[in-house]
């Protein structure tokens, strides 16, 4: 999976299955999980809107939790279990 923005975006077959996974979707749950220590690994959407998805990504890099962009705000809600699009989730333990 890339981890910068203007790179390669992989398809949705190539993102993982969050499925049994525990996560966080949406920007402040988000935030939250940054804040408190609980988020391993980051995913933002390439097509959410800037005001959400980069201030999430300077906090992930602050705090060294590793990220990665998909492709697009609709795949990532899938691979999250939800039927709308999600600019950003995350692992959490």
């Amino acid at each position: 999976m890339d981890t910068k923005k203007n790179s390669k975006i992989p398809k949705c077959g190539d993102l993982p299955d969050l499925g049994g996974l525990k996560i966080v979707v949406g920007s402040k749950q988000l935030r939250k999980a940054i804040q408190n220590g609980r988020a391993q690994f980051v995913y933002l959407a390439k097509n959410a809107d800037p005001a959400i998805t980069d201030p999430l990504e300077k906090m992930c890099g602050e705090r060294n939790i590793r990220l990665a962009w998909v492709s697009s705000m609709s795949d990532l809600g899938s691979v999250c279990g939800i039927e709308v699009g999600a600019a950003a989730a995350a692992v959490v333990d």
